[in-house]
Formats: C-alpha cells, structure tokens, sequence
C-alpha cells in the first residue's frame, strides 16, 4: 500500500510522525508531505501532494482542517488517490462537505489504529 502522510512530522510525539513509524513497521510505501521538512524517519518528504509520486492508495490528512481544504483542492485535480483519512481533530464539517463535492468519501477515523497499531 502507497500510503501519502499529510502533515507528516519529525516530532515523535505528533501523531503525523507516528502514522509514519505505524505504516513503516507494517511495511508499507510511506510518502511524507511537509513543507519544512526534507526527511523524516529515513523517508524521502514532499513539499506538497502534487509532488509526491501515485499512485496513492491512502491519503492521510494530520493539518487542521483549514489546511486541509487546500489540500483536498491539490488532491481532486490527481486522479491516481483511492482513500482519504481525516484523522480526529484534522476534520471539520467544511472538509468533509468539499471533499465529497470533489468526489471523495471521506473516512473519519484513526488511520493508526485501523492497521492494527496502538497511536
């Protein structure tokens, strides 16, 4: 699984650099999006969604969500991006609303825990 990490970070204790350690251990293809970052956990970072190489099979969103509806906006015009994750607290209900206008069905749950890890 091709697993693109929104907000990704060098802070273990944020949860957007534990998604990265979860999704690596589980021995998935991790692609971190950060704009101050250039590497995080060993992983190549990008700038931005419409950087990073698809296809996606999730996208994982850790921005609040007022970042989040530009991203969604970047991620509608790749058409290579099968699931987005809201993780709780990068939700809001104008995220949500956009991102199924744009065609996505939006899941709202903890991305960590869906594969099994502890966050």
């Amino acid at each position: 699984m091709r697993v693109m990490i929104i907000g990704a970070s060098n802070d273990r204790q944020k949860f957007g650099n534990k998604a990265v350690r979860a999704y690596l251990r589980q021995g998935e293809t991790v692609l971190p999006v950060n704009t101050h970052e250039r590497e995080i956990e060993g992983q190549q970072v990008w700038a931005n969604v419409r950087d990073v190489p698809g296809p996606i099979d999730r996208a994982l969103f850790y921005v609040p969500s007022y970042i989040g509806l530009g991203v969604i906006e970047q991620l509608a015009q790749r058409s290579d991006v099968g699931e987005v994750w809201l993780n709780p607290g990068a939700e809001s209900d104008e995220l949500i609303t956009r991102a199924k206008e744009l065609g996505f069905d939006p899941i709202m749950a903890c991305a960590i825990v869906d594969i099994g890890e502890v966050p």
